[in-house]
């Protein structure tokens, strides 16, 4: 050691809290001891970085708490620097407003121009950063009007399309000459760059530091694709490049994504964690679990990534669509079949409202929907195996891999979402919350019977990384009435029954940046979706895109559109 104190390089970031506990996450210089709220633990090693998560217990119910963060004995969190409103710690009660915050995709850049301007003005424009500008609203909010969960839904970094300052550092590192560009990180030490890039900025630091946070990894977290079929595995892992870039983007993802995810209870129960702090350097043991858990696909019986909250009376359950598929052609699963029945297990349990946040829509429009059967249908051999290898080309090249595109998944969600409206025990209402495609709606599924709890898709995509011109007009196309024609004709063609959701899109599509807020009160269920633009001092301005009313089992009203009222009021 040089001598001098440890320095605090990321973080601190809530990520967990329920009625009496929470976890505090952060990064630091060197091997030291954190304390928060009178609770110690020390750092553990991985890949020269050192880590903590602290886990505060014995909180009271329904609580708010300031805290500090002290590394070996001295405070370095809150950085008065800073001019932000402290952080705390809430615990929900049941019966009390829930307030979630929801988004996906997530492109890093810094917030002034170009890259705050939109790309039709420049191409390097990112426009205006959704999670930094509802964080400068939260900010002049009363602490109780805060969010009560930050609900990310893949996307958080972009390992296969980095920022420019990203790609100036990584080639500057590379100076051995290495073939990879630098668009695709090659390893955990550069992931590790793009958490920072994305987390290290002031207001987005605040907010991550006092509101909890749920996040599930999608394809770009990793690389663009990820697992869309066997084929596409058995090709990546031709690439020399391929091993070192799955463990580095699993290893980061554990420790920066995952590990906050979980409660203290299953922390203990898992083990992992204990583990690494026992070691001087846990390198090769994440190693190795990152490459078991990699090297089971296309099969099931790798680590599950899926996980469960509890919010007051909203329950979230997060499904890994990613990692935990079976790709066998004639039997793709999203999720196998160990998994499913955990999750669906989870959704049964649920008994105030239910959040199912799967990173890829589940219920798309019709014409899509079909065209992903289509897809599936014809790579899977039913037009012969010239036409499959054809079908897996344009497979990967239009992103034909939602649920749809996974049949027998797609039926057992169907299949579960029809259960719980006929369980009278069930959920008050059910949102399927999902991301990726970088358009936002929400649309009625599944009409309920009286008494039964509504159905809602929920798409909120993008935080920032809108679509091009020339993109939206390609998708507006895809959801048109001629995009209709086109996918059933193509559904009929690769004899597969019509199974379409025939979803009622209330809201949207809006191609816009954007993020959205669920409001769980008493007796009602909203939704607001939410866009930011400049005024005239370049300060972001919430522009509202919808707020309807979603209803819930004993309290059905008809969506509605209002621009009357703003983001966590």
């Amino acid at each position: 050691m040089d001598g001098t104190e440890p320095v605090l390089l990321l973080g601190p970031m809530l990520r967990y809290a329920d009625e009496t506990s929470a976890s505090i996450w952060l990064e630091t210089d060197r091997p030291t001891t954190v304390e928060v709220l009178g609770r110690a633990t020390t750092t553990f090693c991985v890949g020269a970085r050192h880590y903590a998560l602290v886990l505060v217990e014995g909180l009271t119910p329904g609580g708010c708490v300031e805290y500090s963060v002290a590394l070996d004995g001295r405070v370095v969190w809150p950085d008065p620097t800073l001019g932000q409103p402290p952080s705390v710690i809430r615990t929900p009660v049941p019966g009390q407003r829930v307030t979630v915050l929801a988004g996906s995709c997530r492109a890093a850049a810094p917030h002034h121009p170009p890259f705050s301007l939109e790309r039709l003005f420049d191409h390097e424009g990112r426009g205006i950063d959704s999670l930094w500008a509802a964080a400068l609203l939260i900010q002049t909010r009363p602490v109780e009007d805060w969010p009560d969960l930050l609900l990310f839904v893949g996307d958080q970094i972009y390992a296969d399309d980095s920022s420019p300052g990203a790609r100036e550092r990584i080639a500057a590192a590379r100076s051995d000459g290495s073939d990879l560009p630098p668009a695709i990180v090659a390893g955990f030490e550069e992931y590790c760059w793009l958490y920072h890039e994305s987390w290290s900025q002031p207001v987005e630091r605040w907010l991550l530091s006092t509101v909890p946070s749920m996040m599930l990894f999608d394809d770009h977290d990793m690389i663009d694709d990820w697992n869309i079929s066997a084929a596409w595995v058995d090709d990546i892992r031709r690439e020399s490049w391929w091993a070192e870039h799955v463990i580095g983007g699993l290893v980061s993802y554990w420790i920066y994504q995952h590990l906050g995810n979980l409660s203290p209870a299953q922390i203990r129960e898992e083990g992992l964690l204990d583990r690494l702090l026992a070691m001087s350097d846990g390198t090769e043991v994440l190693r190795r679990w990152a490459f078991e858990s990699e090297s089971s696909t296309p099969l099931p019986g790798g680590y599950r990534f899926s996980t469960v909250r509890e919010v007051g009376d909203v329950t979230v359950v997060m499904v890994d669509c990613r990692n935990s598929r079976v790709l066998e052609p004639g039997r793709r699963l999203m999720v196998d079949d160990d998994e499913w029945d955990w999750l669906a297990g989870r959704a049964r349990e649920a008994t105030g409202h239910l959040v199912l946040a799967t990173p890829l829509p589940v219920f798309v429009a019709d014409g899509v929907h079909d065209l992903q059967v289509w897809s599936e249908a014809v790579c899977d051999g039913v037009w012969g195996r010239r036409a499959a290898r054809i079908g897996e080309r344009v497979r990967r090249a239009l992103d034909l891999e939602d649920w749809s595109a996974f049949g027998a998944s797609y039926a057992a969600f169907v299949q579960l979402v029809a259960d719980l409206q006929a369980d009278e025990d069930g959920p008050e209402s059910v949102v399927v919350m999902s991301g990726d495609i970088h358009f936002s709606y929400a649309a009625q599924v599944l009409p309920a019977a009286s008494g039964a709890p509504p159905v809602w898709q929920v798409v909120s995509s993008p935080i920032r990384n809108a679509l091009d011109p020339h993109e939206r007009k390609v998708m507006k196309l895809a959801l048109s009435r001629p995009g209709r024609a086109v996918g059933a004709l193509l559904r009929r063609a690769a004899r597969r029954a019509d199974n379409r959701p025939a979803i009622d899109t209330v809201a949207g599509p809006f191609f816009a940046n954007n993020i959205s807020e669920l409001r769980y009160d008493a007796d009602h269920i909203e939704l607001v979706v939410a866009n930011f633009t400049p005024d005239g001092d370049g300060r972001p301005e919430l522009r509202e895109l919808s707020h309807l009313d979603l209803g819930s089992r004993h309290h059905r009203l008809e969506p509605r559109s209002e621009t009357d009222l703003g983001l966590v009021q």
